[in-house]
């Protein structure tokens, strides 16, 4: 029987060997002592026993043995020779009492060499074993800039928390993410039961992944695990049954479809061409009334966000009169259960558009969509579409550059504060953006960011302080509140009253109308054609969702000038990120002809030179701010 097992073996190991010569490939054992990164490491270290993943096993640490064996463990060796007899004696000692005996290995870049014991890892992958126990010895690879050297050393990191070792991400930030999932600090220590509880749910997870096809997509497990659990919940899927976990995994592919490509993730810059073709013209069409929920986070009195999104609402009821219903549904609190919800009475209140208006809605929004495939949910946040919904936002960076303009030329002490929100996607951008404009035009302006949504921080007292003389303020004014209703905009930081010179204005109700437009006009489905599976709207100036608002009390020769750098962003000849720029820590872009890619400006995390503050990490936020950051946060916030 062990002959025959060991003739299986040997057939398995040849497939693999002529495999990979085809593809031109090694098709033996790689060796550690081969790798050059690995003989210049930095250190070694023990780390005693460990339950080595087989599926990680590499190679082996030295050349001797490697060539017995093809790249996947199994024996390519002659049936008689002694190599053949030691090995059948292993399988014959696995099947009565099983192999105990632990062996010895040294794990780089979270791969495992053998040093001994090759033998028995082959007879153990060939049974299938999950793991096998290793002493362990890990040698530490020098720091470098390529990306899989900082996931290792996050690994590294991650693995002095919890001794996981069989979970691996693609991308930068897994491990601190996962920590942050699980329920975890981010410097807490695992307990046994943590491991254990974590080892049952991603196996149980992992199983339905690889055996629905994730091995064919170009993530691992545990990028998929990521979204899974924060869509769904981490202790939610300690509740799901084995068919729900099918079921849900099933409808959440085009997710983890998206992840595997990120060329299926398009930023939509402006709106699409919407020309009927001639049979359109010709065919007259008549459609039911379309039901559009928009849900919002707070009541429209209650905020300046919402108000502007409810107007933006009764704009598409006056330009879609008959053709439309809209209806305004609000949260009672930022609760995920309380989203789903008024999502789901939405749904079946029968609207089949849905329209979420804050980044706190997002992974609701995403649940939402993965159980109502029928209906189209749009989440106005950035880059976090996920295949399953659309999101928007506009690019107030625009607006704010041309604020930053105004300020820079009018503040006689060269001091400009600014007044932001929160560290997420687009909101660097935007106090970046308000830099450079007052610096294009007052090269010695300095601007004192402050940060609303930190704790303890009295905004006005670090402008005082400051010697502040105009302010960036909120952009949009909050109608219930009439104390301080005037500080929005660019302002003059008077005691008694501010002295406005320019607002922003969100025109949601331009976006709102050109979507419904698009859909209307059935090019939504269109906009999804080859490998693109998730589209994000990030409308600018030239769309008319964005605009600025001067005072007629603004200077005559600033407003001109305002209006000439307004119609080179319309034009798109001009972007406030193209040229050399410079962050606090140096330089950014050095190639005076090149443009920062719309990717890089949503996700800044750096502020600009002429910028006196910094981005406040999670712990120095308010609670209220904190959901939010998470789902949306810039890497420097979230750290």
């Amino acid at each position: 029987m062990t002959s025959e097992n060991y003739a299986k073996a040997v057939k398995m190991g040849k497939k693999e060997v002529a495999l990979r010569t085809a593809k031109g490939e090694y098709p033996y054992l790689a060796v550690l002592d081969n790798i050059p990164e690995a003989a210049n490491s930095v250190m070694e270290y023990p780390l005693g026993l460990v339950q080595i993943p087989t599926d990680q096993i590499a190679g082996t640490k030295t050349d001797g043995r490697s060539r017995a064996f093809a790249a996947n463990f199994m024996p390519v060796l002659g049936e008689n020779s002694e190599f053949a007899v030691k090995w059948a004696q292993l399988c014959e000692s696995h099947l009565s009492e099983g192999i105990r005996e632990p062996i010895k290995a040294y794990e780089y870049m979270n791969k495992f060499y053998v040093l001994e014991g090759n033998k028995r890892v082959s007879v153990l992958k060939f049974f299938g074993a999950v793991s096998i126990p290793g002493t362990v010895t890990r040698i530490v690879p020098s720091r470098t800039e390529k990306k899989e050297n900082k996931i290792y050393y996050e690994f590294m990191d991650f693995y002095n928390l919890s001794e996981v070792n069989y979970v691996w991400f693609s991308q930068e930030g897994g491990f601190a993410r996962l920590q942050r999932l699980v329920g975890k600090r981010p410097d807490e220590i695992w307990s046994e039961d943590d491991k254990l509880t974590f080892s049952s749910l991603f196996s149980r997870f992992s199983a339905v992944y690889k055996a629905n096809g994730g091995d064919k997509l170009d993530i691992t497990p545990g990028d998929a695990f990521l979204d899974f659990i924060e869509i769904y919940g981490y202790s939610e899927l300690d509740d799901m049954t084995t068919a729900e976990l099918k079921e849900k995994v099933t409808k959440s592919w085009k997710v983890f479809d998206t992840l595997a490509d990120e060329s299926s993730v398009e930023i939509q810059m402006k709106p699409s061409d919407m020309k009927k073709t001639l049979l359109q013209r010709l065919i007259p069409t008549s459609s039911p009334t379309l039901k559009i929920a928009f849900v919002h986070e707070t009541a429209p009195e209650k905020s300046g966000w919402t108000y502007a999104h409810d107007l933006g609402r009764m704009h598409l009821e006056q330009e879609f009169k008959g053709q439309v219903e809209t209806t305004p549904y609000h949260l009672e609190s930022t609760d995920e259960k309380e989203q789903m919800r008024v999502i789901d009475r939405a749904v079946e209140d029968g609207n089949t558009i849905i329209f979420t208006t804050s980044p706190v809605m997002c992974h609701a929004s995403i649940k939402a969509a993965i159980a109502y495939p029928n209906v189209k949910i749009l989440n106005c946040s950035l880059l976090a579409g996920h295949g399953s919904i659309r999101t928007y936002s506009a690019r107030m960076y625009e607006a704010k550059f041309l604020m930053g303009a105004i300020a820079g030329a009018m503040a006689e002490n060269d001091r400009i504060g600014y007044m932001a929100d929160y560290p997420i996607y687009g909101s660097v951008a935007n106090v970046n953006a308000f830099a450079l404009g007052a610096k294009l035009v007052n090269p010695r302006a300095k601007i004192y960011v402050e940060w609303t949504s930190k704790k303890y921080v009295d905004v006005y007292k670090g402008f005082w302080d400051n010697g502040v003389s105009y302010v960036s303020g909120r952009d949009i004014i909050i109608p219930d509140k009439s104390l301080g209703s005037r500080h929005f905009g660019v302002f003059r930081l008077d005691e008694e009253s501010p002295h406005n010179l320019a607002m922003p204005i969100w025109h949601w109700g331009k976006f709102y109308e050109k979507m419904i437009r698009s859909i209307l006009a059935g090019t939504w489905k269109s906009e999804e054609t080859g490998k693109v599976k998730s589209v994000n709207y990030w409308w600018g100036m030239s769309s008319g969702v964005i605009d600025v608002i001067c005072s007629h009390n603004l200077p005559v020769g600033t407003a001109r000038l305002v209006s000439l750098l307004r119609k080179t962003i319309c034009e798109e000849s001009f972007n406030p990120f193209s040229g050399i720029l410079y962050s606090q820590d140096g330089v950014i872009q050095e190639d005076e002809d090149t443009t920062l890619k719309p990717e890089r400006i949503i996700t800044m995390d750096w502020l600009a030179e002429n910028i006196i503050g910094s981005i406040p990490k999670m712990a120095d936020l308010e609670e209220k701010a904190k959901p939010v950051v998470l789902q949306q946060g810039v890497e420097s916030a979230e750290e």
